[in-house]
């Protein structure tokens, strides 16, 4: 639940932050970058629950930032206004696979990856 939690506030803050940084990335509205952040969240979260555990947090990490490059790319074809270059879906990705690194590295250290929580 931690990872979840962490997630649903990094994720699209990097949206948000990365809309307005950017060129390669804009977003018509702001619930778009709020709402790609969470879905981002929900599946980061569910690629975590199957595959991380001590020894996978390069495999989780770099499955991280496959599926948020998809997901970011092919947003700009669901809203509205949205343009998302691959340049920029390249960069967002990268920041998420980062931010994805080091909240896996902290989830196995303190011993958080059991399925139960």
């Amino acid at each position: 639940m931690t990872g979840l939690l962490m997630k649903i506030i990094t994720c699209p803050l990097i949206l948000l932050i990365s809309d307005y940084i950017f060129r390669d990335v804009h977003y018509a509205y702001t619930y778009q970058p709020v709402l790609v952040g969470i879905i981002l969240a929900v599946v980061g979260h569910l690629m975590e629950l199957a595959l991380l555990k001590p020894g996978t947090v390069i495999i989780s990490t770099i499955a991280d930032f496959l599926a948020a490059f998809v997901v970011v790319y092919l947003t700009q074809f669901i809203f509205s206004g949205a343009i998302v270059t691959l340049i920029g879906s390249a960069i967002v990705s990268t920041i998420v696979a980062i931010v994805e690194y080091l909240d896996h590295v902290y989830l196995v250290k303190t011993n958080k990856t059991q399925k139960s929580e």
